[in-house]
C-alpha cells in the first residue's frame, strides 16, 4: 500500500482493521502522517505553509501507543524501532541513549531496503539459476552437435524433432517445466560453474 494516496480517513480505516478504539489518537497521526506527506512532495513555495508535526503519545501501558505507531511506520513503508529512552534514576542513567537509538534505526532502514531490493530483483535471479541448472543437465547445442543421449524416452508422445537443435531445445523445455514443478528438487548437480550474466 502506498501512504501517498491514502487520505487521513483511509490511514484511520486502515488503523481500525487493527486497533480498537483510540479513535481521536488515530485520526491525529492520519493527519499528521498525511501532512508530513504533503510537504515532502509540494512545490518549494507551499512547503512553508504545511508544518509537520511531531507526536507525542502518552497514555498508561497496553492503550495502543505502540501498535498505532507500528502500523504508521508500516503504512508509510519507514523503519520502526521501540527501545527504552534514556532516563535518570537514583541509580544512574537508564536506558539507551540517542546515538545507539538512531544507530538502530539506520539499521533498519538499511534492512527494509536491502529485502525491497531483493524481492525486485527475485525473479530475473530465479530465472539465471533456472537457466544455470538447465545448463550443467542439459547443455545447449548448436547446429554442428550430435543429438543429446538419454533424453529421447522423455519425448515420447509428440511429434519428432526434425534436427538435434530442436530435440535439445524441447528436452531443455521439458527439464525447465519439471524444474518449476519441482519434480527434480532431490537431485543433486554437481561441477556446476557459476557466472555472471550480462
Amino acid at each position: 500500500m502506498d501512504s501517498k494516496y491514502l487520505t487521513p480517513s483511509q490511514i484511520v480505516t486502515e488503523l481500525d482493521k487493527y486497533i480498537v478504539g483510540q479513535h481521536d489518537a488515530k485520526r491525529n497521526v492520519a493527519i499528521a502522517l498525511r501532512n508530513r506527506w504533503r510537504r515532502m512532495n509540494i512545490t518549494s513555495d507551499m512547503k512553508n505553509e504545511i508544518i509537520p508535526n511531531n507526536i507525542l503519545m502518552i497514555g498508561a501501558t497496553g492503550v495502543g501507543k505502540t501498535e498505532i505507531a507500528r502500523r504508521l511506520a508500516k503504512i508509510a513503508d519507514a523503519p520502526f524501532v521501540k527501545v527504552e529512552a534514556s532516563k535518570f534514576t537514583e541509580v544512574g542513567y537508564v536506558g539507551r541513549d540517542v546515538e545507539s537509538m538512531v544507530r538502530d534505526l539506520v539499521e533498519q532502514s538499511v534492512n527494509m531496503v536491502k529485502a525491497r531490493k531483493k524481492e525486485e530483483v527475485k525473479e530475473k535471479a530465479a530465472a539465471i539459476v533456472e537457466d544455470i541448472i538447465l545448463d550443467a543437465l542439459i547443455p545447449p547445442m548448436r547446429q554442428s552437435s550430435s543429438k543429446p543421449a538419454g533424453f529421447g524416452s522423455e519425448l515420447e508422445g509428440q511429434e519428432a524433432p526434425t534436427s538435434d537443435v530442436e530435440l535439445n531445445e524441447r528436452t531443455r523445455n521439458l527439464f525447465r517445466d519439471k524444474i518449476r514443478n519441482g519434480e527434480l528438487e532431490d537431485r543433486k548437480v554437481r561441477a556446476l560453474e557459476w557466472w555472471v550474466r550480462e
